[in-house]
């Protein structure tokens, strides 16, 4: 939407304007007069100026946008005119006392203020100012998006390297080369000016983080992170989207999952390694969750996952200390979901609005799907993780590949002999057969993670062994699986196994497994 009320021969833009490249993009559509003067503040191009120092990429790209239309403006013979003091005490020049600067430049010239900021607009026009405002840019299709096509999850733009492109799907992709040239250093820095202006220009996109050395930016549904020296050794662009949206149906989950998710699941980990799909089932699980009349929010950084304007996403990035919590405490959520936990405030904030009522919903990188319970041993005490975790989601390849529960119990631990070692032990089953894979509890000051299965297989095979060389002396004697021993004999004394046929049929239905004899040649 454009709105021009009275245009003067004087214009000033303000940071908005220069950060979005309104004023170039103003120029080439024609609509600032050719006998005009640009009047720049000083203030805005020494804040520019120290955000670029500080290697942030709007100072740098509002900077580089200053020069832009300087450039066009002597080819159109408009006159660009620097004036305006800057304040003494820089380090207490922000963006609204920048906003004040520049509206009094306006109104001292009698000019018209170009800018994108709807507060700023609404306070020019209370002034008497008249402005244009442009709200709602439109930017085009982007340099970045050429490097995508449909089969494309992610893009690698390093200084000086052939760009690179990540193509099929999670868990089943390769590394593609997507052209012989190299990106320069001019080309990356140019689609990252192009990225910073059309994150600030977009309504559905905002940059998450500008730090000294690097800045993510949530562009619609690309995640886009920048990095830069003395950061990294190289300029480097990373981008992300998603290629699919899947339901929870999608997932053709088992009845007796689905029920648990309804029912019971309030403390629920989605785990995996990197690019297997983890978000993507979260994203999935939140809007059916949503789907059911549940109030469900999220705690993004960046804001990147998909779902319908009824779920409220918060960045943790634009939040202040104890924020969130506040806000989540009292509000309330039937479900929060938490992408991604990484840090020991991710985790705290976590567990106490766990600990508060409040069903959580995690998301974190994990090998394997014990090591996403792992991660929280040490951070809370041994006897609350049950109650903040019940359920483990272990994402491979984009499909559920295990699933377990963990529960609470006294007994004596797998392996330990003594009753009196009896303890508080932490119960982690396969949900879907119900069978013990590992126990958790304190062993003296150390908290110990026991496979139960290995554990066993590795007594019973100790103990079988030990039987069966006796009743076959010379044989091999190997445990395949869970319930299969092999028995290798010499053909010689292959006659000696009817004779022993009830005693193998005894120790098979004693420890539950099968037997089964091979010649050694």
């Amino acid at each position: 939407m454009l709105e021009i009320s009275g245009p003067r021969r004087a214009y000033v833009p303000d940071l908005s304007s220069v950060l979005q490249g309104l004023v170039s993009r103003l120029m080439k559509q024609g609509r600032l007069e050719s006998d005009s003067t640009i009047y720049v503040h000083r203030a805005l191009v020494v804040y520019l100026e120290k955000l670029s120092q500080e290697g942030k990429a709007t100072g740098i790209a509002g900077l580089e946008e200053i020069k832009r239309f300087s450039e066009l403006a002597e080819e159109r013979g408009i006159m660009v005119h620097f004036s305006g003091e800057v304040p003494r005490q820089l380090d207490r020049l922000d963006t609204l006392t920048l906003s004040h600067l520049v509206r009094e430049l306006a109104r001292d010239q009698a000019g018209v203020l170009i800018t994108s900021d709807r507060n700023a607009h609404l306070a020019a026009q209370a002034m008497g100012i008249e402005t244009i405002f442009v709200s709602g840019v439109e930017t085009g299709r982007l340099t970045l998006e050429e490097f995508f096509d449909s089969q494309t999850m992610s893009v690698h733009l390093i200084e000086e390297v052939p760009p690179i492109a990540k193509k099929g799907k999670p868990g089943d992709w390769k590394f593609v080369q997507i052209r012989e040239e190299p990106v320069s250093r001019l080309e990356i820095e140019r689609i990252v000016d192009e990225l910073v202006e059309a994150a600030r220009a977009r309504e559905d996109s905002f940059i998450e983080i500008d730090r000294a050395g690097s800045t993510i930016i949530q562009l619609g549904s690309y995640r886009i992170v920048i990095s830069r020296p003395p950061l990294s050794s190289r300029w480097e662009i990373t981008a992300v989207r998603p290629l699919v949206k899947l339901s929870l149906d999608d997932y053709e989950l088992p009845p007796k999952l689905v029920k648990r998710l309804e029912e019971k699941a309030e403390g629920i980990l989605i785990a995996g390694a990197p690019g297997m799909g983890k978000t993507t089932f979260a994203q999935a699980l939140a809007e059916y969750y949503a789907s059911k009349g549940r109030v469900v929010k999220t705690i993004e950084s960046p804001r990147d996952m998909s779902l319908p304007a009824e779920v409220i996403q918060y960045s943790k990035n634009f939040a202040v200390k104890d924020e969130l919590h506040d806000i989540l405490l009292l509000s309330r959520p039937d479900y929060t979901f938490f992408d991604e936990l990484r840090g020991d405030e991710d985790f705290r904030l976590y567990v106490d609005l766990r600990l508060a009522g409040i069903g959580m919903v995690g998301v974190m990188h994990a090998t394997t799907p014990i090591d996403a319970v792992q991660r929280f041993i040490g951070r809370v005490e041994l006897g609350v993780i049950p109650s903040i975790i019940d359920t483990v989601i272990f994402i491979d390849r984009g499909q559920v590949a295990k699933v377990y529960e963990l529960s609470m119990t006294v007994k004596l631990p797998t392996g330990l002999k003594e009753a009196d070692l009896s303890r508080p032990v932490v119960e982690v089953k396969d949900f879907l057969t119900g069978d013990l894979e590992y126990e958790i509890y304190t062993f003296g000051e150390q908290t110990v993670v026991v496979p139960v299965k290995k554990a066993r297989k590795k007594r019973l095979e100790s103990k079988l062994r030990k039987t069966l060389e006796a009743l076959f002396p010379g044989a091999e004697i190997e445990l395949r699986g869970e319930n299969t021993v092999v028995i290798r004999l010499p053909s010689s004394e292959a006659r000696i196994l009817s004779r022993k046929a009830r005693k193998l049929k005894r120790l098979a239905d004693k420890h539950g497994v099968e037997f089964r004899v091979e010649t050694l040649d």
